[in-house]
């Protein structure tokens, strides 16, 4: 099997763009793509890609070109972007093709997520309690957990600063304007212990990727960024979360530890070797919950972690350097690859004022409902 590397990344902006689909940027980012690993569309052997609410990634040929190659839709929930890349990274490795195009791009309406529990397999009652409703879910997950590990609403609100003080650095977040501590804690609450300011917010967007494989990466003469482990794991028994802090459950571990765990033993490295994270941040209490998840440090540890700055840029492990879903929002298709564009720009070098000095190898994460993770580890 050859290794893979990343040649071209590109981006459409995150937030709103009135009179362009979710589509068309789609096309935008794999232009840009393109362009960025000096390859033509032609030159294209395989596509993977997908959205939730922007159309289908395989029509995309209607205006990048009509050269027959295989496109195939993915769909993941918010782990779509990931599965396309571990798609594509398994397709060159396994010889089908030499180039390879990931895209992920959607457009929502404004307002939470609130699909019909059918959509997802779930019974009705599901969402007769409200749990469809991402932001009330979310809240109930993270109540228990802060009640178990000893995780203060301060903490939350120190992860949303730093989203927002990192977005203000990213020229394709949304929200770029930094947001004090006290604006934070003291805004609407939405979902105790949740205020407006520690969620994210549907959105728009779309990212791009050129994968290749080694020997075609060479031939190019391109500078790569490698794919050390591209991995997607399911629910296994025990992880479905019970939120009643009233019962007692032996719980299994989830999807994110499963992934994580699978993707240092394929990169053949630890926690300790990342220089740079990505981490699924849905809200504030999501990125605390998966820095355990994904190995980064201990259940609990996180409210010292946070006080210290440690996953602020200069810190231990920066986190989420361009303001991850808090500030870029979420395009449900693009959020995973937005990840990796991000690490893409780190272990680059071309990350700007947000850039972390000395960046050599790269993680992302991301959590698709209504249960699985995919993470991808990169290196210079």
């Amino acid at each position: 099997m050859t290794d893979v590397a990343i040649i071209g990344a590109g981006i459409h902006r995150f937030g709103r763009t009135d009179g362009v689909s979710g589509l068309q940027q789609g096309v935008i980012a794999a232009r840009a793509a393109l362009a960025d690993a000096g390859v033509a569309w032609e030159d294209i052997r395989i596509a993977f890609g997908g959205s939730a609410a922007g159309g289908n990634a395989d029509t995309m040929v209607a205006e990048l070109g009509l050269t027959g190659l295989p496109f195939l839709n993915v769909a993941n929930g918010c782990a779509t972007g990931g599965s396309a890349l571990y798609s594509a990274a398994n397709a060159i490795r396994a010889g089908e093709a030499d180039l390879a195009l990931v895209v992920g791009f959607d457009k929502h309406p404004r307002g939470s997520f609130n699909p019909e529990p059918a959509d997802w397999g779930l019974p009705a009652w599901y969402g007769e309690t409200g749990m469809m409703l991402t932001t009330q879910f979310f809240a109930l997950k993270l109540r228990r957990y802060m009640e178990t590990y000893g995780i203060t609403p301060i903490t939350l609100g120190r992860v949303a600063e730093k989203a927002f003080a990192n977005g203000a650095l990213a020229p394709h977040a949304w929200r770029r304007e930094p947001v004090d501590l006290e604006t934070i804690m003291m805004s609407q609450m939405v979902n105790d212990p949740l205020t407006k300011y520690m969620f994210c917010s549907p959105s728009e967007g779309a990212v791009a990727l050129v994968l290749a494989s080694a020997a075609k990466a060479r031939e190019l003469g391109a500078t790569p960024v490698w794919v050390k482990a591209a991995v997607v794991r399911t629910r296994p028994p025990g992880s479905f979360e019970v939120f009643s802090p009233s019962l007692d459950l032996e719980r299994g571990p989830s999807p994110t530890v499963l992934a994580s765990r699978a993707a240092f033993e394929v990169a053949g490295i630890g926690p300790e070797d990342v220089d740079v994270a990505q981490l699924q941040d849905t809200e504030s209490g999501a990125e605390i919950m998966h820095m355990a998840e994904n190995g980064f440090c201990a259940d609990g540890e996180q409210e010292a972690w946070l006080a210290e700055g440690r996953t602020r840029i200069g810190g231990t492990l920066p986190v989420n350097t361009d303001g991850g879903c808090l500030a870029c929002g979420e395009p449900i298709g693009a959020s995973g690859l937005r990840q990796v564009y991000e690490n893409v720009m780190q272990l680059r070098g071309t990350a700007g004022a947000r850039q972390v000095e000395g960046a050599r190898v790269a993680y992302s994460h991301v959590y698709g409902a209504p249960g699985l993770s995919a993470v991808t580890i990169l290196a210079s």
